[in-house]
């Protein structure tokens, strides 16, 4: 049995299966045992926690009655309804992204099985993609826009090459309904340009199209699933409409040290920094892609498969190239097709165990990683999280009746604190409030005989001493003091 055992793992298909499942096994372990991070996970968590709690399922909240403008709801609902079926917690919370990924690699798989390839090439190739494999159980809006995506460029694609009517004709719309309820218009921007200039490659493909795309009923179907939210959204949070499509989708991308953002600093990198996030995220893949297109940089134009998958997967980083206000998230669409080039190109390369193997290397780091907290278990402590400190001072249990505050400082221009820590906020259901200068601390003191205080450590030498001389250091770690009152 063990002999044929082995031989079974010299085959580069059951190597392919085993990593595949391993992989998402370790991913789904780790979306339950990691804390959520501030700021931007937790944020969407704690989100998702107040519209559970609260059931207020139109207008998103970031705090309990503010209301959160700059993202439409579908990553929110898909964390409410976990946490309705698992409890309050981050496996909850996370589980929706994990389940979008997983969907992702069905398709995909699908898609290189009818090319006589491994169901499970295009798993291996993501989930050893560093940004897809940290996205598969990370709360964020990217994954539900990465899966809409997806699901518009395979369903147009399937379109095209198909002359009887499907339900991928159909599903095109679905999956621009869906990205609207994810990002927004963003979804237009990042998906029409490439399929417009791909149909521009041949003019006859814009007979084709017309011909096959349900253009009327399509658009009631995106109407039908997008429309109602935005329309009660703005009914009952007048403002929504004006600070999104204008901030959000134009501002923000366009006005460099944009000042009008509500939720946080705009980032400010340097033009052309996606290029960077995609050569690190995507290691290594998207550098042997880079490779295999030059070489064959002749024959691009002539098949249309390469094309396609081409202009979808450029057109992202040309978008946001001069952009200063991105993350190393919003290169995640980009890893689909990168995928997809990689299995077109799989039976070219002679040295497939040495791809594998460079593949493994980001995994296997994580891994290695996540053992080492293991036999470090002081390190988990240094987390950017607060889970564990008020986990250790036992805030739902014998702490239940002490209230916990929060000291921050709050900017005049925003609807909250930048510096705010969600995971506080989520891991004490919601029983964390906001002090935001000293009168208001000095208040505090006199309404409740013992108080719990969090603060920002570079904060912790401005509290007057009168305040902590009243309490005792009980939890820290390299970004929050908590103290209590003696």
């Amino acid at each position: 049995m063990l002999k044929s055992f082995l031989e079974k793992l010299k085959s580069e298909n059951y190597l392919l299966y085993i990593s595949v499942i391993l992989l998402l096994l370790f991913r789904l372990l780790l979306t339950a045992n990691i804390p959520l991070l501030d700021k931007t996970e937790a944020r969407y968590a704690e989100i998702s926690r107040i519209m559970y709690e609260t059931k207020e399922w139109v207008v998103v909240q970031i705090d309990y009655g503010v209301p959160f403008w700059a993202k439409p709801p579908l990553s929110t609902w898909l964390s409410a309804a976990s946490f309705v079926v698992f409890g309050v917690n981050e496996f909850a919370a996370r589980f929706p992204s994990y389940l979008l990924s997983v969907l992702i690699l069905i398709i995909a798989g699908k898609f290189a099985k009818k090319k006589g390839l491994s169901f499970y090439l295009p798993g291996f190739i993501l989930l050893s993609t560093p940004e897809f494999l940290i996205h598969t159980g990370v709360v964020s809006t990217d994954s539900a826009l990465s899966f809409s995506i997806t699901l518009m460029m395979l369903s147009f694609w399937q379109m095209m090459n198909n002359p009887l009517k499907t339900v991928w004709n159909y599903l095109f719309f679905v999956g621009l309904g869906l990205g609207l309820l994810a990002k927004g218009p963003l979804i237009m921007v990042l998906s029409f340009p490439p399929l417009f200039v791909w149909c521009c490659l041949d003019i006859n493909r814009f007979k084709e199209l017309f011909r096959r795309l349900p253009i009327i009923l399509g658009i009631v179907i995106t109407i039908a699933i997008a429309l109602p939210w935005y329309d009660l959204v703005e009914q009952k949070s007048p403002g929504f409409s004006e600070y999104f499509f204008v901030g959000e989708h134009y501002k923000r991308f366009m006005v460099p040290g944009w000042k009008g953002d509500l939720y946080g600093n705009p980032k400010s990198v340097m033009p052309g920094m996606v290029w960077v996030f995609m050569l690190a995220f995507s290691f290594p893949w998207f550098q042997i892609v880079l490779y295999k297109l030059w070489k064959n940089r002749t024959s691009i134009v002539k098949d249309s498969w390469v094309s396609f998958l081409v202009l979808w997967m450029f057109w992202l980083p040309v978008f946001f190239t001069m952009s200063k206000n991105i993350l190393h998230t919003y290169t995640l669409p980009v890893t689909i097709p990168m995928m997809f080039l990689m299995v077109h190109y799989w039976e070219d390369f002679k040295s497939k165990k040495t791809l594998l193997r460079a593949g493994l290397f980001f995994p296997v780091a994580v891994f290695i990683a996540y053992v080492s907290l293991q036999f470090y278990p002081k390190t988990k402590y240094q987390t950017n999280s607060d889970k564990y400190m008020l986990e250790n001072l036992d805030i739902k249990g014998k702490n239940k009746d002490i209230p916990l505050y929060y000291y921050v400082k709050v900017d005049n221009n925003s609807q909250l604190n930048k510096e705010k820590n969600y995971s506080g906020e989520f891991y004490s259901d919601g029983k964390a409030q906001i002090v935001k200068n000293f009168n208001e601390l000095d208040s505090v003191f006199k309404i409740h005989p013992r108080i719990i205080l969090a603060t920002p450590k570079k904060e912790e030498k401005n509290i007057p001493k009168k305040y902590l001389d009243q309490m005792l250091l009980k939890e820290s770690n390299y970004k929050t003091a908590i103290f209590m009152s003696k």
